[in-house]
């Protein structure tokens, strides 16, 4: 049946129609099955993932043929991502390693890094900027990558996550990061960022337990995060304060918590980027309107500790009546 698959544009044809046939989900890296099947033949070819278009009609040998269908096979029977069938991913123009040690890189933030964070950053001097739940370090080393001149450090709780990103520090060649090891700020004492990008954990619980296969592959600490997927981005919000330069600015992706944020914390100003494709749940919000809302902040901060401390002492209690 694979015998008429001759040509580079064959194989991709075939591979998309293959995936769209197997209903796999796309949302890593690339949305849509011809995007997948491209990125896979080419790599399986040894090829870069620009190839013009003009070698489209190249004939391909029977082991190559192999070798592509070989990682169609395993994209549609593993439901593995396609990034961690080939060990890459793009991000803001540059190729990161990629694999199960961290969520792949997909940001709508590299859109911003890309424009210079403008018009957000209306011009302001950025000399330290911060890059917090860093992952594979993507967003990190490409501020760096992009703005030779800032000191950027990039903060994950994960080992796995921090190796990963020394590898893709090393990988890219940048000499202006720093990973550190640390739950959100409380490693950050006396360090002040005159720009903080996050993008945290925020897929609610319910959303997390229905994600598909593919998701699976990935690190679930990087993805859930409560019930309405905003544990962690309250906390940022509230502490973020203390580590941002008097005019400092805060951008973080939350996704379609977004709704969530706004019902909870509607009189904070909030700014919503509207990116190439519209908005995806990433805002902008300066220092001093997160001072001006910090009571209500930690109000609702503290509630979300105050039944995370309460599930772990009932949890504790339980176990203790069983032995």
């Amino acid at each position: 049946m694979t015998e008429e698959l001759q040509t580079i544009v064959d194989l991709i044809r075939y591979g998309a129609s293959r995936f769209n046939a197997a209903g796999l989900t796309f949302g890593h890296s690339y949305d849509n099955a011809i995007d997948e099947a491209t990125q896979l033949t080419l790599h399986a070819l040894h090829l870069p993932h620009d190839l013009s278009p003009v070698y489209g009609q190249s004939r391909v040998t029977l082991s190559e043929k192999e070798d592509v269908l070989g990682l169609f096979l395993r994209r549609i029977e593993e439901r593995v991502p396609a990034a961690y069938l080939t060990g890459e991913a793009w991000f803001a123009g540059l190729s990161f390693k990629s694999d199960a040690r961290a969520l792949v890189p997909r940001s709508p933030i590299a859109e911003l890094i890309l424009s210079g964070f403008e018009p957000w950053l209306g011009g302001r001097e950025v000399r330290r900027a911060l890059d917090l739940c860093t992952g594979s370090g993507c967003i990190a080393i490409a501020m760096a990558h992009h703005n030779p001149d800032w000191h950027v450090d990039g903060i994950d709780l994960s080992d796995d996550a921090l190796t990963l990103a020394a590898e893709n520090e090393q990988r890219l060649e940048v000499r202006n990061t720093r990973f550190l090891k640390s739950d959100l700020f409380d490693g950050l004492q006396g360090e002040h960022y005159d720009l903080i990008v996050t993008n945290p954990p925020y897929v609610t619980n319910d959303e997390t337990d229905a994600l598909p296969q593919e998701y699976g592959y990935e690190p679930e600490m990087g993805l859930r995060a409560g019930h309405d997927g905003l544990d962690l981005v309250l906390k940022i919000l509230r502490d973020a304060p203390l580590h941002l330069t008097e005019d400092g600015l805060l951008i973080c992706e939350v996704g379609e918590s977004e709704q969530h944020l706004v019902k909870l914390l509607p009189e904070l100003p909030l700014m919503w980027i509207e990116f190439q494709v519209g908005q995806m749940g990433i805002f902008v919000v300066e220092r001093h309107d997160l001072v001006a809302h910090s009571a209500r902040i930690t109000q609702l901060a503290a509630a979300r500790e105050g039944k995370a401390s309460a599930a772990v002492a009932a949890t504790g209690s339980a176990g203790a009546g069983l032995f």
